[in-house]
């Protein structure tokens, strides 16, 4: 049993409170980026799990027996339940789970443990597409999950360029290690992109933003043979040029959640003090201003990079 103390909230988050992801059915309690401290063990679990200790909660399931499982891909186990997403999640006083389920780092602070989940998803992207230090990377939105690119591809040594359309977003970029930065509202994208990479384009682009029109253009700016990873869920429809897959040899890959060597990679850069977590975390509110805070984050997305739930505050 644990005594859930912070709660990261993301851009699933919002789409859940605005009615638009596809995957959670309502009433539904959210919360998938958790830290806590043990309260109480049941019969059989191990001693390093003892009360007291803070720990990260492993948020997603999986059956075992499926395809995927059967590659060891857990992450995209085809039955797994996130919490927050297809069960209820951990923005609760207390939570109950196996202690399979939990990560340590005892060198964390309870915010950086809450920050490890989301930065797990950039960087298992990046594992992904295979990024290695003779790579230029393109990341396509600097929220939470795209500065988990950004940071994950610097930590293999790539050279990143991030694209937003937010100046802030973008300073916090290049602090989390982007080498080059495109406002992709004041300047042409192609035009930059091209004459950054010698007119031949990226090795990798990353999309963690959703839109059709950034699917699309990851395809468009990617180089030959180059490979092209996909997080966001695009909201509607997307129209490509099909050609460009072949033409190009390009390898088109999704990423879902994370993998347990993708927390130990994000855990070693955060104890390292590789990430400006105070930048990241943009907001801090305890439980009973959630509400009006997700109110806020819909009406004025730009204001926002991550939300943290303090439950220590409630």
């Amino acid at each position: 049993m644990l005594r859930v103390r912070r709660v990261g909230l993301c851009g699933s988050d919002l789409n859940t409170y605005r009615g638009a992801n596809p995957l959670v059915s309502y009433p539904r309690v959210p919360g998938h980026e958790i830290s806590a401290s043990i309260e109480e063990v049941g019969a059989g679990v191990p001693q390093e799990w003892r009360p007291g200790r803070d720990v990260l909660v492993i948020p997603y399931t999986s059956c075992g027996v499926c395809s995927a499982c059967r590659r060891s891909r857990f992450n995209c186990c085809q039955d797994n339940q996130t919490l927050g997403v297809q069960r209820d999640g951990g923005l609760s006083e207390w939570l109950v789970t196996p202690w399979q389920k939990l990560f340590a780092a005892d060198g964390l602070s309870l915010r950086e443990l809450a920050l490890v989940e989301p930065l797990t998803i950039g960087f298992h992207a990046v594992a992904r597409g295979r990024v290695g230090e003779r790579d230029t990377t393109v990341v396509f939105g600097c929220g939470a999950v795209g500065l988990g690119v950004i940071a994950g591809a610097t930590r293999r040594g790539a050279r990143v360029i991030a694209v937003d359309i937010d100046a802030r977003k973008l300073e916090i970029a290049e602090r989390c290690g982007a080498k080059e930065l495109i406002h992709s509202q004041t300047e042409s994208l192609p035009a930059r992109v091209q004459e950054l990479t010698a007119g031949l384009g990226p090795d990798v682009v990353v999309e963690a933003v959703g839109h059709p029109s950034t699917f699309r253009a990851a395809v468009e700016l990617a180089s030959f043979a180059g490979r092209v990873v996909y997080i966001g869920y695009a909201k509607a429809p997307v129209e490509y040029e099909t050609k460009l897959f072949v033409i190009k040899e390009l390898d088109i890959l999704g990423s879902r959640n994370a993998l347990p060597e993708d927390f130990a990679q994000v855990v070693a850069h955060l104890s390292e003090k590789h990430l400006p977590v105070d930048a990241v975390i943009t907001h801090s509110v305890p439980l009973p201003e959630v509400g009006a805070v997700l109110e806020q984050w819909s009406s004025h997305p730009e204001d926002y990079v991550k939300i943290l739930v303090d439950l220590d505050a409630s």
